[in-house]
């Protein structure tokens, strides 16, 4: 009998996301599973709450929520603040930077540039956007000590200090 994934538990997938019209937005590398300690945080909850209790050889299907995947939009993280905040520096949409907020650091896009104003979005570029992954489980097993402590899987002849 083969062991059903949960807590700690080192985990191997191969999967495809695509957004709820179908675009392929992620799959794993052709022959390379990711690779991860479930339980820890590492994937989004959706996935891994539709993972929990699979075994090895189950593939399936999880139409996740965005609010179990990267969080609904939130109009109040688009702000236009002064293009002169950005000093010399070239500002273009799509460009993507660290940014101090009342909330600490947080990735930004910049969406519109004019003379005076840039406008930046602080909502994952992911956020609202329902997701659906195709998953096939390739292994299960036990974490090592080792990567228990390390916080990740270690492959063979990977065992670090």
């Amino acid at each position: 009998m083969s062991q059903t994934i949960s807590q700690d538990n080192v985990v191997g997938i191969h999967y495809t996301v695509k957004t709820g019209e179908g675009q392929v937005l992620d799959q794993s590398k052709e022959g390379q599973p990711l690779q991860f300690i479930f339980g820890r945080g590492m994937l989004i909850k959706g996935l891994e709450d539709a993972l929990a209790g699979k075994s090895e050889g189950d593939k399936f299907v999880a139409e996740i929520d965005p609010a179990d995947a990267y969080g609904e939009r939130q109009e109040g993280l688009i702000q236009t603040v002064p293009r002169s905040l950005f000093g010399d520096s070239e500002v273009a949409p799509g460009m993507q930077f660290r940014a101090s907020t009342d909330q600490g650091e947080q990735s930004v896009m910049i969406v519109d540039v004019n003379d005076d104003e840039v406008t930046v979005d602080g909502n994952h570029p992911l956020a609202g956007v329902p997701l659906k992954f195709d998953v096939e489980v390739v292994e299960v097993r036990e974490a090592t000590a080792s990567e228990l402590d390390h916080g990740h899987v270690h492959n063979e002849g990977d065992d670090h200090a």
